[in-house]
């Protein structure tokens, strides 16, 4: 019985889908693909994230504000939390460098903390046979020579024809 009016609904659905696709304009209809090609984007990421955070990925290094703002939020004054960043982000900023140092070694800590725990993350990922999830060192080094190739022929070119006209213009003296 179910299975009869659970058809017969998803007929009436479809011809109701087909007949409200069918009024809309060629600009609503585009905007309709485009607002479903965005939610489908959305899932396969957050699915991506959920799927890191089960395999044990480490959470990344935090900055030295950051830190800074970790020991500081609860003590700040101010009524909301966005009030407390603020009045944070005005007293970061006028701190001193030597105020700071304490942060800034506490970051490179962990920056270094996280570049061990990536190493044997990634060397785990391999063992079971996930070698999409490293970050590979070959990619960026193949696209980096092609780019900065580029850069240094342009940059060359460029010194080459101030010089030519450095150059001449020394001559015509």
């Amino acid at each position: 019985v179910y299975e009869e009016a659970r058809k017969t609904d998803w007929k009436r659905y479809g011809e109701q889908l087909a007949a409200y696709k069918a009024q809309l304009t060629p600009a609503q209809a585009a905007a309709l693909k485009e607002e479903r090609r965005k939610q489908l984007a959305r899932r396969r990421s957050i699915r991506a994230k959920r799927e890191l955070t089960l395999l044990g990925k480490p959470k990344r290094a935090r900055s030295s504000f950051n830190i800074f703002l970790s020991e500081n939020f609860q003590e700040s004054e101010g009524n909301s939390p966005v009030a407390k960043l603020k009045k944070l982000f005005d007293t970061w900023q006028k701190m001193s460098a030597s105020q700071k140092q304490p942060y800034l070694q506490l970051a490179q800590d962990d920056k270094v903390r996280y570049e061990n725990e990536m190493k044997s993350w990634e060397a785990k990922m391999i063992e079971l046979g996930r070698e999409d999830l490293v970050r590979s060192k070959r990619q960026r080094l193949k696209k980096k020579p092609a780019e900065t190739a580029k850069q240094t022929e342009t940059a060359k070119a460029k010194a080459s024809s101030s010089g030519k006209k450095a150059k001449l213009k020394k001559s015509e003296e």
